[in-house]
């Protein structure tokens, strides 16, 4: 794992060590992690914008990376684990996770960096992805109060992935296979199937990225203006 800085963050290590659970049902994750392909930026308040720029130039960099290395160095994921706060409803974690994915956004598009053309800006369209540095993105976030077990961790967290690589194991006719085990692993750990998992291409992503189960008249409070 490597830390982005602080290098002696607890709020890091509290999240390798949250990974390396038995009972963490993402896979991927814990791929990322043995392989040494999970950076995590440390910041303050997700509630804040105070550290929207560090995490930017830490995705754009990330993406770069991406593109020089490609799969061959396996899954990769980028966590921004926040300090706090950590008594945030559902609801408030959410608006929160895209209040900073807005701001992230908007300074991709600030600092001229274009969209990856592979996928849609619409956060209605099945094909939704964020962008960062030209690289597609969804994201997963993490964080106390969560009604799924598997999405709760001690601090707000933000993991960026990047869309490409699972398009790779698509092609490679790994990606289902890796879904169906970490479907059955949160099965085990929480007793349930999460009802907002879609298969790719039959809805819209965005609606999963809190990990609140939301109903159809959900809207996603995005947008990006180089959807044009």
């Amino acid at each position: 794992m490597q830390v982005v800085t602080p290098a002696d963050a607890p709020s890091a290590h509290a999240l390798e060590t949250h990974i390396r659970e038995a009972g963490f049902p993402c896979v991927g994750a814990k791929s990322a992690l043995a392989k040494g392909n999970l950076s995590v930026v440390h910041a303050r308040d997700i509630t804040s914008a105070w550290n929207d720029l560090e995490i930017h130039r830490a995705l754009v960099e990330w993406s770069d990376r991406y593109r020089e290395e490609r799969i061959e160095s396996g899954l990769r994921s980028l966590a921004v684990v926040f300090e706090g706060p950590e008594d945030l409803s559902e609801e408030r974690f959410e608006q929160a996770l895209w209040d900073r994915i807005q701001s992230l956004s908007d300074k991709d598009i600030w600092c001229d960096q274009p969209r990856d053309p592979r996928v849609s800006s619409d956060p209605d369209d099945p094909h939704f992805s964020l962008s960062f540095g030209g690289e597609a993105y969804f994201v997963v976030g993490l964080h106390p109060r969560a009604s799924r077990v598997a999405r709760r961790f001690a601090f707000p967290t933000l993991v960026f992935n990047l869309h490409d690589q699972f398009e790779a194991l698509r092609e490679q006719g790994r990606y289902e296979k890796m879904r169906k085990t970490i479907i059955d692993r949160d099965i085990a750990l929480a007793g349930s199937p999460n009802p907002m998992l879609a298969r790719h291409g039959e809805a819209s992503p965005a609606a999963q990225y809190s990990g609140r189960v939301v109903d159809e008249d959900w809207v996603c409070p995005f947008s990006d203006t180089r959807a044009a």
